[in-house]
């Protein structure tokens, strides 16, 4: 079967009271926790994002990259988890995300992010994945990166990526990042990819120059950098720092295409956020 499209998804920290949550949830002591107003809002917003993925791939099928950073985890000494326990975190990320691998035929693949989050080995994450079915690599249920060949066309997912304080600087990091996958392909004589898909930031930003393949004399495409959203509101430590703490939080995820009519390889997404803070009146 050809698989032309790839839905990306990230940072969907199960655990967290202010990340993606089902509106109802069972906890291990058989206490039940209830979505808040925000957990509501962007749970629609996941559940708006993949009624639109059959319409952006037209139907045909598809695979799915988690690309990291499911579970919150117990880390910096946070108090903003719905649970401690990571048995009630992986059951959550599980509930939300087994549909998802049941919707693309459990063409499933899971990118290790944050050791905060998932563990220093990544081994909740890796516990995880391997309950979804996700696909190994030969060891490992989640990998450290992916190299996907989507029908020919190159793309390299990897979780983590530089970050900035300053808006004005958020586009550096994503290009460095690309200039540096080209020379290392080049150093080696390998082909160089003709997407990376980078997460952690929780921001989204898209990066695309223009690219020729080898051999190719009239058609050009695009290499493209892409930072995915998530699904996390902003947790007491993004009110802290620069950049984050005046912007609101972004939430969605991408489907790339490979265009049999175009010969070149398309990105789409969907992001959303919600309102700042009310203004009142003095």
């Amino acid at each position: 079967m050809r698989v032309r499209n790839c839905v990306v998804i990230s940072d969907t920290h199960s655990g967290c009271q202010v990340a993606l949550c089902s509106p109802k949830f069972t906890l291990d002591s058989g206490g039940t926790y209830r979505a808040s107003a925000l957990q509501r809002k962007i749970w629609d917003m996941w559940v708006e994002f993949w009624k639109w993925v059959p319409q952006a791939t037209n139907g045909d099928p598809f695979c799915v990259v988690h690309n990291g950073d499911a579970l919150e985890g117990r880390h910096h000494k946070a108090t903003t988890q719905i649970s401690q326990n990571l048995a009630d975190q992986e059951n959550l990320a599980y509930e939300i995300l087994a549909p998802v691998v049941e919707a693309c035929g459990g063409r499933y693949y899971h990118v290790r992010g944050t050791g905060s989050h998932v563990g220093e080995a990544a081994e909740n994450e890796e516990k995880l994945a391997r309950r979804l079915g996700a696909i190994s690599d030969g060891q490992n249920y989640a990998r450290n990166d992916l190299w996907l060949d989507l029908d020919g066309r190159l793309i390299h997912f990897l979780h983590h990526i530089g970050a900035t304080g300053s808006q004005a600087y958020e586009s550096t990091a994503v290009m460095k990042e690309l200039v540096e996958e080209f020379v290392e392909a080049a150093r080696w004589g390998r082909k160089c990819p003709d997407a990376i898909v980078r997460s952690h930031r929780h921001r989204e930003i898209e990066i695309a120059i223009p690219k020729q393949d080898i051999g190719q004399k009239t058609e050009t495409g695009k290499a493209r950098a892409i930072v995915t959203p998530c699904w996390q509101g902003k947790t007491p430590f993004v009110w802290r720092i620069p950049g984050g703490r005046l912007s609101t939080p972004q939430f969605g995820g991408g489907v790339f295409h490979n265009s049999d009519t175009h010969h070149e390889l398309f990105y789409r997404s969907r992001t959303w956020t919600v309102d700042r803070s009310k203004t009142v009146k003095a």
